[in-house]
């Protein structure tokens, strides 16, 4: 079949295509355990939900103004700014459908040929794709789980050339889970803003952290710092929202109405009910926070066990504890035998012979590794290691 070069080398998403293998044995009577989920394993708050079914009963389901209703819109910049203490323009907002849709945006709107981005490894598995869409070159930045899986300014300065125009960050991070400091986020923003480089910065996970409120932010650093900075967040792993695809950007205003004539070539504006219930999480409410801080406990108390399972259990366990999100990136390759030469017939080997499903390292460019979420009940999670610990002794 004769196809644009646009897709011709573009490679679909392994966590996606994970889920639905898990599926497809489940239909067929297998017993899987389900730990490549990239989502809470928690509903909605009822509030948001409720929000959203209001909206639809009250008629609220025609289109709105491409960067979001003004009312979510306000709500998002006052958010970023009780959150940061900046003050935050809402026309630098602009709502998309997920925060993807936000990071594609921004990609192909700053991005094109000849242009080189950083993107250190491991990297969610989207970034080198949307990355090629734009028909931009992702330049992997390596990274060591001796170093934390956190890049440094001599790391990227290494790999920096003439070409680069960019570098995507993200913390905490998909699928390690580190958290960069504050001083570490400054150092990095520094080196770049010296270069002239733009900085997307990745925070969708910032809530979900164990050791703070939040993650530190960009928008925590010197504004004179964040003239070439697009943030982009959402509501759908702090929120339990996934599937009501609400993401937003926070740039530059001029920036940011370039973002929404680019999107309203794509999509047009998010889904009007979804706005409605996202308006719900996005405000500075008692309740919005505690639903945020029940969920990280549970996330916390999970990583905790986890981790001492796999320490406990597990030979030669190796992985970085994560200090946020809910992913342990954990070393595999000294299990790779008898035909399993990768992550991915690692993968493959397990999910067969104990009905664990993980994903493979080789999706966010570490072949030597596979992702364990802990979106999933306790009592699975635990239950997948000694499936695993059994698998591997």
């Amino acid at each position: 079949m004769a196809i644009s070069p646009n897709i011709r080398e573009l490679q679909g998403s392994a966590t996606l295509a994970v889920a639905a293998l898990c599926r497809q044995l489940r239909a067929q009577g297998r017993d899987i355990i389900d730990l490549s989920a990239g989502e809470p394993d928690f509903r909605t708050p009822n509030f948001a939900a409720e929000a959203g079914i209001a909206a639809i009963e009250q008629g609220f389901t025609h289109y709105t103004p491409v960067p979001g209703t003004p009312q979510l819109r306000d709500a998002i910049a006052a958010y970023l700014s009780a959150s940061t203490g900046k003050k935050v323009e809402s026309k630098g907002i602009v709502v998309s459908n997920g925060a993807k849709q936000a990071l594609f945006n921004a990609c192909f709107a700053l991005f094109g040929p000849g242009d080189e981005v950083l993107v250190p490894v491991p990297y969610w598995t989207s970034y080198p794709e949307i990355l090629k869409l734009a028909r931009a070159t992702p330049v992997l930045v390596g990274s060591t789980e001796e170093a934390g899986f956190k890049v440094t300014v001599a790391d990227l300065d290494a790999a920096a050339t003439a070409a680069t125009r960019g570098i995507i960050l993200n913390s905490p991070s998909n699928p390690t889970g580190v958290v960069y400091s504050l001083d570490e986020l400054e150092a990095i923003v520094r080196w770049a803003h010296a270069k002239n480089l733009w900085i997307i910065s990745d925070e969708i996970y910032g809530r979900l952290c164990f050791d703070a409120e939040r993650a530190a932010s960009v928008l925590d650093l010197d504004a004179s710092l964040l003239d070439r900075t697009v943030l982009v967040d959402g509501a759908s792993k702090a929120f339990a929202m996934t599937g009501w695809r609400i993401g937003f950007s926070y740039c530059s205003p001029d920036l940011a109405t370039m973002l929404s004539d680019l999107q309203s070539h794509v999509t047009s504006g998010a889904a009007t009910p979804s706005q409605h219930a996202a308006l719900a999480v996005f405000r500075h409410e008692p309740r919005v926070q505690e639903s945020v801080n029940a969920m990280v406990r549970l996330f916390k108390r999970r990583r905790d066990r986890l981790a001492a399972a796999m320490t406990e259990r597990v030979p030669h366990a190796s992985f970085v504890m994560p200090d946020g999100a809910f992913y342990l990136f954990f070393r595999t390759d000294a299990y790779y035998a008898d035909g399993r030469d990768g992550s991915v017939a690692f993968c493959s080997w397990l999910l067969e012979k104990t009905g664990v499903a993980l994903v493979p390292g080789i999706a966010f460019g570490d072949d030597r590794y596979v992702r364990i979420s802990f979106a999933a009940p306790e009592a699975e999670v635990l239950a997948a290691v000694d499936r695993i610990a059994e698998a591997l002794t």
